[in-house]
């Protein structure tokens, strides 16, 4: 069953220029490459043109700011201090300090992105599908294109909540299950679908976000990115001997002993539509795999989310601040909380313990 409420804006002509100048640019350097693989040191050869249509929609990462922009100065020498804002990779660590909303936002805001959003609120999860939207248009991407996609097994408890302009939110049903652990790995072969069968001319990122939080602050464009992992509120100071990676070398999820970076929540992920589909559908295949040979990961698909982020590096990271454990809860390191897990009773929740 399908709800839609939208509103539309037509994209500039600057922009439509520049995706224009862009697949023209793609199309030539897939050709240069196809030419090459297919030539040899002695002879020449006749190559017929082709032409690759790609998949995913095509971004603007240029960073253009314009004059009259008014903004605090950066500095090379003072920044914030008692946390890492860059890992060994080096990508960027999103922490408050670290960005300026005013420059970020003018930045962003030429490029006319959407933003796809994915939740997930299956029986009584649908309880906290309220706060999370009405907290959700006060605080999340603010200003910006965000077409939110829910899949529930009960559509008719979808509350009504009034969307903000270029704002959109589209039900989907979906069959109901027993375990909750089903429900939860379950979602990846969902974000693939919905992302290789959908997405690839309606967006430009996608967040995965878990229903059972609220938003008390700011998520904006700071968080957008290639690949995006937001780091475990509960390891965010831990060693990774103490990471709850799975163990045992039979799941495809294992990860060995003195490996890890960081260790990552499944509560959000994110990214651009290529990277975010690579990512569900390898976890897919992995869980696949392991049901097969009646394996189930430690942690469900938060263990095979950490697997493939060990091997394939996040282009940035979310500090805690994008999903703290629970917002009458501090740490020296949180100067501000912008999402968080609400309290709940697990048992009363989910389908099965």
């Amino acid at each position: 069953m399908h709800t839609h409420r939208h509103t539309h804006t037509k994209m500039n002509s600057h922009t439509s220029l520049q995706r224009s100048l862009l697949m023209k640019l793609y199309v030539f350097i897939r050709r240069l490459i196809y030419l090459n693989s297919n030539q040899t040191s002695c002879n020449q050869q006749i190559i017929k043109q082709v032409f690759i249509e790609p998949k995913w929609k095509l971004k603007n990462f240029g960073m253009h700011s314009s004059p009259g922009i008014l903004y605090n100065q950066p500095s090379a020498l003072v920044g914030r201090t008692g946390v890492a804002s860059v890992t060994s990779w080096l990508a960027p660590i999103i922490w408050e300090g670290t960005f300026d909303t005013t420059l970020i936002d003018f930045i962003y805001k030429q490029q006319n992105l959407t933003i796809a959003t994915t939740v997930f609120a299956l029986g009584k999860y649908t309880r906290f599908l309220k706060d999370f939207l009405e907290s959700a248009e006060q605080h999340y991407f603010v200003g910006f294109r965000v077409h939110y996609y829910l899949f529930t097994d009960l559509p008719e408890e979808v509350p009504e909540v009034k969307m903000g302009e270029n704002r959109s939110l589209t039900v989907r049903k979906v069959p109901s299950l027993n375990r909750w652990q089903d429900i939860s790995m379950g979602r990846m072969e969902i974000l693939e679908k919905l992302i290789g069968n959908e997405l690839a001319n309606e967006a430009d990122y996608i967040f995965c976000l878990d229903v059972d939080t609220k938003f008390y602050g700011r998520w904006g464009v700071e968080t957008l990115g290639r690949l995006v992992g937001v780091i475990h509120p509960w390891f965010f100071d831990a060693l990774r001997n103490q990471f709850t990676y799975e163990r045992r070398p039979e799941s495809q999820a294992y990860i060995p002993a003195g490996e890890g970076d960081y260790y990552y929540t499944a509560a959000a992920f994110g990214g651009s539509l290529e990277d975010v589909h690579h990512l569900t559908k390898t976890c897919r295949e992995q869980m696949n795999i392991d049901a097969a040979n009646s394996i189930e990961a430690i942690w469900h698909e938060e263990s095979h989310l950490n697997k493939y982020f060990l091997y394939n590096k996040p282009s940035k990271l979310l500090s805690p601040e994008y999903l703290w454990r629970d917002i009458n809860v501090g740490a020296a390191q949180i100067k501000i909380i912008r999402f968080t897990h609400v309290a709940k009773n697990n048992a009363d929740v989910r389908p099965n313990p």
